[in-house]
């Protein structure tokens, strides 16, 4: 006779079995869903129009008062800031993080 052990094993193990098999055909419907959206969404695609490029002289200048609005509503926006230094430092992060790596040193 089976012990009761192994009857609740076979149990677990059937109801492994069947949950594997839920999610494994889960995974392929949405598979096959997104798979025919990606089908549908390219054949719904309207062509584009080839880009031209512009002529140098043909370029039109942007009116100095549409600078002027951008240019207040950026510093509205931004607040009062003034920039000291644009650069990269000597001792960043990715330099420490680099020079780590390389070390024949060991650090614990």
């Amino acid at each position: 006779m089976l012990s009761l052990a192994t009857i609740k094993a076979l149990q677990i193990y059937g109801i492994a079995i069947v949950i594997s098999m839920v999610v494994a055909v889960l995974i392929k419907v949405l598979v096959l869903a997104t798979s025919r959206v990606k089908q549908v969404a390219k054949a719904s695609e309207t062509p584009q129009k080839p880009i031209v490029p512009i002529a140098a002289g043909t370029r039109k200048a942007i009116p100095d008062d549409v600078v002027a609005a951008l240019s207040a509503a950026i510093a509205v926006v931004a607040g009062p800031h003034r920039i000291l230094h644009i650069g990269e430092s000597k001792r960043s992060w990715a330099n420490e993080g680099r020079i780590a790596q390389h070390s024949h040193q060991p650090r614990h």
